[in-house]
């Protein structure tokens, strides 16, 4: 048996990146698995690719929105029957540019994706565990949610929030037998990375996409980029058993960059 036989999981931006690291790990460690993505083309090829038969569906909605988050947690429920471990994983760098040159609009932006998407679905999957007295919430925040780079504010102070959101969540529900953690990982080089990389490099003062790498590398220990299969393991245990009395914790999967 796998370590999530029997085990139930939904992923925001789970066809892509490491959103699809989780979801194929899970579903390697016997999990049923509902991930969620803004495009029906892309999360049919996603479940085509994950090869995951009945184990495996698709929610399509922009993780931003409230009712999309919601929506997958009620859908995952209403294919599956339960909802043993919800990962809040969609989010990125929306905006790149100085406070002083922050609009509204972009802040907003950063708070409903970053920030809002944690609570809406730790809210909405809560109120379904809390009753069963079990369940698993693991978010994927960031490096960034300890340290904080120029260029990339609203990013950075979105991932500070969701951590202490975790921290406050596991101390309410942790006597239920439910787990609140955050994954923190370091930069790895998804396709939103390559998409967004050369304007959060100008942003950040550096004179390429190439030169933000190498600096990100170079922050860490092992210097090199991290990896969407090494953030995926540490999904895995903190939705296993083994990692019942691991809550309210932020785990860093960053190579040693952090300084705490």
């Amino acid at each position: 048996m796998g370590k999530l036989e029997g085990k139930v999981a939904c992923i925001t931006g789970g066809t892509r990146s490491i959103g699809r690291g989780m979801a194929e790990a899970f579903l390697a460690e016997g999990a049923k698995v509902v991930v969620n993505g803004r495009s029906e083309e892309k999360g049919a090829a996603a479940l085509a690719e994950m090869n995951g038969g009945d184990n495996a569906a698709f929610f399509a909605g922009d993780a931003s929105k409230q009712e999309t988050v919601e929506g997958l947690i009620d859908f995952t429920i209403e294919t599956y029957g339960q909802l043993d471990i919800c990962c809040l994983n969609s989010g990125g760098v929306n905006m790149t540019a100085p406070v002083a040159q922050m609009s509204d609009e972009e802040w907003n932006l950063e708070i409903d994706w970053n920030l809002n998407h944690v609570v809406w679905g730790m809210r909405r999957s809560l109120q379904h565990m809390i009753p069963r007295e079990a369940g698993r919430v693991i978010v994927t925040s960031s490096v960034e949610g300890k340290l904080g780079k120029p260029g990339i504010p609203g990013y950075a102070a979105t991932k500070h929030a969701v951590n202490g959101l975790v921290k406050a969540a596991a101390h309410e529900v942790g006597t239920l037998g439910i787990t609140v953690n955050s994954i923190l990982p370091g930069l790895i080089e998804t396709d939103i990375v390559r998409d967004t990389g050369p304007a959060s490099a100008e942003a950040m003062g550096m004179e390429s996409y190439e030169a933000l790498l190498d600096a990100f590398a170079q922050e860490s220990s092992i210097k090199r980029l991290n990896t969407v299969e090494e953030v995926a393991a540490v999904a895995v245990y903190l939705a296993s058993d083994a990692a019942r009395n691991m809550t309210g914790t932020m785990f860093p999967v960053d190579g040693g960059t952090m300084p705490y």
